[in-house]
């Protein structure tokens, strides 16, 4: 079915209207957002309703799309009419240049420069800003030495860690060395226990040989091998 061509005409009853308003508006705004996302470009939209109230839309910060508008269309103008770009430009400069020296007479009343033309409500909000600008110069100082102090913190427990390790690890080598050295002492103890203690004589004697004395009662055999004599 098709549907018919809808007159645009303003709408007699005010409820319909305020309807309709709100149903467009709201169309109107996503279909711009949608153009700006889709297409990448800079779409500003304002709309001022019957009672007054202002709506807006824009993809960038609207002075900024406010102000282009504005040099475009000064330069549209200034290609037709070569005297009205001239004086634009001229007020343009002169706009800039005050703002200049309106920024540098402002530096030099913080530096504590030029304060006798100054009046005393100027003077008492200059005071107000070097308090503020002191009280957040202040706040950063005091962040900044914490966090130093923190990380300062975090070093010394990392570096305690890393001496407890290394302590226990040398009180392993000094309780191996010690082991190492007891045991040594255990095996000569032990070797020299298992010494036999000969005297052979003062000759060197080759070969086996036993000779039998007569005791009392009884024969004693001696044999050169040890130092051990057996009875008979």
């Amino acid at each position: 079915m098709v549907r018919g061509r809808v007159e645009v005409k303003r709408i007699e009853n005010k409820v319909n209207r305020q309807v309709t308003f709100s149903k467009r508006r709201g169309g109107l705004l996503k279909k711009a957002h949608e153009l700006s996302v889709l297409c990448d470009v800079q779409v500003a939209l304002i709309i001022f309703s019957s009672s007054g109230k202002l709506y807006e839309f824009s993809s960038d910060v609207m002075e900024k799309i406010i102000e282009r508008y504005n040099r475009c269309k000064h330069n549209i103008l200034g290609n037709d009419r070569p005297e009205e770009s001239t004086q634009i430009w001229s007020q343009e400069i002169t706009k800039l240049r005050s703002k200049y020296e309106s920024l540098l007479r402002t530096h030099r009343h913080l530096l504590g420069e030029d304060l006798g033309e100054m009046s005393v409500k100027e003077l008492q909000m200059l005071e107000i800003q070097l308090e503020g600008a002191l009280s957040a110069t202040r706040q950063r100082k005091t962040q900044i030495t914490t966090e130093q102090m923190e990380e300062l913190r975090r070093k010394e427990r990392q570096l305690g860690d890393i001496n407890k390790k290394l302590k226990v690890e040398a009180e392993g080598h000094e309780f191996k060395g010690f082991q190492d050295l007891l045991l040594n002492s255990d095996a000569r103890a032990l070797l020299s226990s298992h010494t036999v203690d000969c005297d052979f004589g003062r000759f060197l004697q080759i070969g086996f040989q036993q000779q039998y004395e007569q005791g009392e009662g009884s024969l004693v055999l001696k044999s050169n091998v040890g130092c051990d004599q057996w009875r008979i």
